[in-house]
């Protein structure tokens, strides 16, 4: 068995541009409509919620490379270039032939990979001026990045973060307090979105899409004040591609190149940002790599859900994406993977899918922390329960080349640690956690509802 090794790159080889796979997408995704004339939504129309640069990202099909502003670069130099590590520990617990790397996405300061988007995101709304932005957050990943880099860009950030996450995880809550951001339990009485949630199920934990319904809602009524996602949106895929391009120099640098890669996925950010580098490759006939998303069986709307134009949020205030998905009103149970609680997927992934060019897998909850404790147990990393996921989903690949005696090379997200999770893993240590199963009816219910 070969020692463990880890490929580093050097600050200058941070990239200098972030990768627009929809630049070379042969079928693009379809444009956003305005869900009240269901005409395709234009950069201008966006310019209301999001920074106006963002908003160019996000409607832009035309280039392939997008330079990454300086200003953004010099903070990444913080912790980028992150580690790509062979799991050297892993691979010899499953006696596999497979050789399994995973790029260390949890070495930011926030401790994930939202970290990538977060900067840029806070740089662009200061560039214009915004004083203000608001965000909802699932696990508290997203609302810790952000709170961090709006700090760094001197911006005021108030977060929603969906109930259940508000309880299950207090110190990602302490995290972003810390940084100076208000957070507030999704749904709460100071939206009218989560006042009439909250009057119709008095009891609701709360969703990604009902905190980002209170998000919007903030942002349209306060003064100078603009909106922030951390996944779904084609820019927030677009700064993540900065995994995969670091990832693909160190893949270099191990002499070797993945027939699998894969990500955990919520709404598509760090598995776009890990895959879509790599995926030109393949859609340039170059490669022949299989690209795998692994979502959790309790929220499966790449497996089971349906390709149809869709709200990104529960109340409806967001433009119409065409997207994978179980419903806006679909309600997820209440899984310790809070960042993989969102009923749709992003367009360009949801494209992507239909077109065959990535796959999906859905793992129940039980299986991820088994995985997530054997990794802790050989790698000496304690996985975020988002994170889980793709490490399953890397164990069943490496399994399968046990079977068939094939050496396979495994590339996954290490998306982030799950040091702030550990109540998580008390439940799963006790025997308290269970696996969570979404019915047919629950599903042809939920999208018949939309």
């Amino acid at each position: 068995m070969e020692k463990r090794k880890k490929f580093m790159l050097q600050e200058e080889d941070i990239p200098t541009q972030w990768y627009n796979i929809t630049a070379e997408m042969k079928n693009k995704p379809q444009p956003m409509l305005n869900p009240q004339t269901k005409e395709p939504m234009k950069a201008e129309d966006l310019f209301p919620l999001f920074a106006e640069e963002l908003s160019r990202q996000e409607v832009n099909q035309t280039d392939a490379w997008i330079d990454i502003p300086e200003e953004v670069r010099e903070k990444y130099k913080i912790y980028r270039p992150t580690p790509l590590v062979r799991a050297t520990e892993l691979e010899k617990a499953l006696d596999t032939p497979a050789h399994i790397y995973f790029k260390n996405e949890s070495v930011s300061p926030v401790g994930s990979h939202k970290l990538n988007s977060a900067l840029p995101q806070a740089y662009y709304n200061k560039m214009d001026g915004t004083t203000n932005i608001t965000t909802e957050t699932g696990a508290g990943q997203w609302g810790t990045a952000l709170a961090f880099a709006a700090k760094a860009f001197g911006l005021e950030l108030a977060v929603y973060m969906v109930k259940i996450s508000y309880e299950q995880k207090p110190y990602r809550r302490s995290l972003m307090q810390t940084w100076g951001a208000q957070v507030i339990a999704s749904p709460s009485m100071s939206t009218k979105a989560g006042r009439k949630i909250i009057t119709e199920h008095p009891n609701y934990q709360g969703s990604l899409g009902t905190a980002i319904s209170e998000a919007i809602e903030l942002a349209m009524q306060t003064p100078n004040c603009k909106y922030t996602l951390g996944s779904v949106l084609n820019h927030v895929a677009l700064h993540q591609t900065i995994i995969g391009l670091e990832a693909e120099k160190q893949m270099e640098m191990a002499e070797e190149y993945p027939d699998v890669v894969i990500g955990c996925f919520g709404g598509g950010s760090n598995f776009s940002g890990i895959t879509f580098p790599f995926l030109r490759h393949t859609m340039q006939g170059e490669r022949n790599t299989r690209f795998v998303a692994a979502e959790p069986a309790s929220c499966p709307k790449l497996t089971r859900g349906r390709f149809q134009y869709d709200f990104g949020d529960e109340t409806g205030y967001t433009p119409l994406i065409p997207m994978y998905t179980l419903g806006h009103k679909f309600a997820p149970a209440n899984i310790h993977a809070g960042g993989l609680r969102y009923h749709g997927a992003g367009s360009i992934v949801s494209q992507l899918l239909k077109d065959g060019l990535v796959e999906a897998t859905a793992i129940r909850q039980l299986e991820t922390f088994e995985a997530g404790v054997l990794f802790a147990q050989t790698e000496g990393i304690v996985p975020a329960p988002e994170s889980t996921h793709a490490i399953a989903a890397a164990i069943r690949e490496a399994k399968q080349a046990k079977e068939e005696g094939k050496k396979k090379v495994i590339l996954f997200n290490l998306s982030g640690h799950g040091l702030i999770d550990m109540s998580a893993y008390d439940q799963y240590l006790a025997g308290d956690l269970t696996n969570h199963e979404v019915t047919d009816e629950d599903i042809s219910r939920f999208l018949g509802e939309n």
